[in-house]
């Protein structure tokens, strides 16, 4: 019986870790990068997934172009998952806000994938371009911390 208690306990412990990690993402049109596949922009190219080919990770949506891009993803999906929750990552760095974002307009950078807003005759990947995405991504990291729930 006391074992039943301690499994209970670490049980409830795993699963409060779990909620508190949890962080809010940006699911324009119900799905991550407002429905665009998330591998193809590690092939730079940002292209619309199909229906057919859909998962979840942590809670969200993604659709995929091909069943080999959706198993690429279920493979090691924390590798396409982009950063600061699929929010604007110079809004993130300089605002600390949550904006939201243009899936045509990203970058794949050391491997990760941000995603920027781009409308009205604002570029902000320009922005980060020219303003040091290497600066820009330290404060973006630190701000995340702050508002990712």
């Amino acid at each position: 019986m006391n074992n039943f208690f301690v499994l209970l306990f670490l049980g409830s412990v795993f699963i409060s870790n779990i909620i508190a990690q949890k962080i809010d993402y940006n699911t324009d049109n119900g799905f991550i990068a407002s429905g665009y596949d998330v591998t193809e922009y590690f092939n730079n190219k940002a292209v619309k997934g199909d229906p057919k080919y859909q998962t979840t990770q942590d809670g969200v949506s993604y659709k995929f172009t091909s069943q080999k891009n959706l198993d690429n993803f279920k493979s090691s999906p924390y590798k396409y998952i982009p950063q600061y929750g699929g929010y604007c990552a110079y809004a993130i760095a300089i605002n600390s806000k949550k904006e939201k974002i243009n899936p045509k307009t990203f970058e794949v950078r050391e491997n990760k994938l941000y995603l920027f807003y781009n409308s009205w005759g604002i570029n902000t990947l320009e922005k980060w371009v020219e303003k040091g995405p290497e600066k820009l991504k330290k404060k973006a990291d630190s701000n995340w911390q702050k508002i990712k729930k």
